[in-house]
């Protein structure tokens, strides 16, 4: 494995999936401390509306860098993002 340091720009327009394979978004910028020099964020555009629905402009969200699985020619982050928005099945109709 090559442990030559890359510069962060290069995750700028890597596509993001999660573990199960599931489209998530495209980096387009990152969230940096500093102070601690080190990635805190990634901040995603093209979102997939199948994911985000509720998200009405579908404008971006910033996924904390530590849900990040690996970085390669893509971005794989954990299942929680998909977790986020429980099915619609799941929810009962109070009838009165």
């Amino acid at each position: 494995m090559d442990d030559t340091p890359q510069e962060i720009t290069s995750l700028v327009g890597r596509e993001v999936y999660s573990n199960n394979g599931v489209f998530v978004g495209e980096v387009e910028d990152l969230r940096l401390d500093v102070d601690g020099e080190a990635v805190t964020g990634l901040a995603l555009g093209g979102l997939n509306p199948e994911l985000f629905a509720d998200n009405d402009d579908h404008v971006g969200i910033i996924v904390p860098y530590r849900w990040v699985r690996a970085v390669g020619d893509i971005v794989l982050v954990n299942d929680v993002v998909e977790r986020v928005r429980e099915p619609d099945e799941e929810t009962e109709e109070i009838v009165a």
